[in-house]
């Protein structure tokens, strides 16, 4: 810390006689670094895995406390495992379920987490949260451990797709305020994120699809190998195969997993703006909370890239060749390309609030290629409307097979 101050000639009043502005100056600097670790681990909760426990603190011949905060689902199925661990490795662990859908990632959900923390009087700094579940738990009880005494420790130990490979490695906490999805939220990142594919085993299918389309959404704007290599699996990614992670899975979620992990590295607090990662986030927070029946995250994702791939089409950064290619991959896992709600004006409203969020411009990622990110911040309603009358004409049975008619 620097400062200046005008000097005090002898005999004034201390109090009513101090220079006047900018007489007094402080200028204050510091710099926190942040290092967490993303694990892959098979067998998190065999009794012979340490890595669970020692995440904990614990593991070393003594007692440790710990608050789960879990998953309903997911206590659901697994609850009488994590017992049965957490005795073996004498951890005392204090349960707060948690419900995962969207419609409870709210601000009281997050302030039920902090009561358990404090009813448990959980140590600041030597006891853990352990949060176990998909993004909206993970995010539910990340932004609770973010608020609780300014912050205490905590693991993350993700058990969908989606939460693998995207709301689990990185540092974002939020939840949902007013018509607006992670309108609260903080940077607050975990001690450590495990993931043990086995998880995956137990989750519905259209989970797996909801998952998948964060990993299309990386393949698309970052590793065209990943996009070969999903075209090549598609159709044999299911609950049993990502749970056994042979070759091919393990290679999809590695990639994903790494290219996520190095895009969201140098930008932790997003002071850069001109995100890749955000590509299909744009206009899908508007429809993932209006849709009804509900749309799961990677769902509108996945609707929201259909049209960023028109857009692209439509300006010449996407060959007719691969729109299709990239439209098919995203059908191929049963995965929306359009959908009603998805209305011109819908368009244009989240567009705009997508403006206040990237601090008056529309840095909308689209693909340049496949593998390779452009940004736009001159999108025009008309633009948008085509891209609109592109996707009908490609969905369209008459067209389906000609997806530059629409042009």
């Amino acid at each position: 810390m620097s400062g200046t101050a005008m000097p005090r000639p002898a005999g004034l009043n201390p109090v009513a006689d101090l220079p006047k502005p900018p007489g007094l100056h402080w200028n204050v600097r510091a710099k926190q670094p942040v290092a967490y670790s993303v694990s892959m681990v098979r067998g998190l909760l065999d009794l012979d895995n340490p890595t669970l426990a020692f995440a904990c603190g614990g593991g070393r011949g003594r007692t440790v406390r710990c608050l789960l905060a879990i998953d309903s689902v997911v206590d659901g199925l697994y609850h009488d495992r994590f017992a049965e661990y957490f005795t073996h490795w004498q951890v005392d662990a204090t349960w707060q379920v948690v419900q995962g859908d969207e419609d409870a990632k709210s601000l009281d959900q997050a302030v039920h987490v902090t009561e358990a923390m404090s009813r448990m009087g959980i140590l600041r700094r030597a006891e853990k949260v352990v949060a176990v579940g998909g993004g909206v738990v993970l995010d539910i009880v990340g932004f609770a451990a973010s608020m609780y005494r300014r912050g205490v420790p905590y693991v993350r130990v993700p058990t969908t797709l989606v939460g693998q490979i995207d709301a689990g490695i990185g540092v974002k906490t939020g939840i949902n305020h007013g018509h607006h999805k992670n309108r609260l939220g903080a940077y607050f990142a975990p001690e450590l994120a495990l993931i043990d594919p086995a998880f995956l085993r137990t989750i519905d299918p259209r989970h797996v699809a909801n998952g998948l389309a964060e990993i299309i959404k990386m393949a698309l704007v970052k590793d065209a190998v990943l996009f070969d290599l999903l075209e090549a699996t598609a159709g044999s990614i299911t609950p049993e195969t990502l749970a056994g992670c042979g070759s091919a899975v393990s290679e999809v979620l590695s990639r994903a997993i790494s290219g996520m992990l190095d895009e969201l590295e140098p930008n932790l607090w997003e002071q850069v703006l001109e995100r890749s990662v955000d590509y299909g986030h744009t206009f899908s927070p508007s429809l993932e909370l209006r849709a009804d029946p509900p749309l799961l995250h990677g769902e509108a994702v996945a609707v929201d890239m259909a049209i960023c791939l028109a857009l692209a089409h439509l300006r010449g950064h996407l060959s007719a060749g691969d729109t299709d290619r990239a439209l098919r991959l995203l059908q191929g896992f049963h995965l929306p390309v359009s959908h009603p709600t998805f209305t011109h004006d819908l368009l244009q409203e989240a567009l705009s609030d997508a403006v206040k969020h990237r601090d008056g411009l529309q840095r909308v990622p689209l693909t340049r290629g496949i593998g390779s990110v452009v940004f736009a911040n001159d999108l025009t309603s008309e633009e948008l409307g085509r891209a609109l009358e592109f996707i009908d004409s490609w969905t369209a049975p008459a067209n389906s097979e000609l997806v530059g008619a629409a042009v």
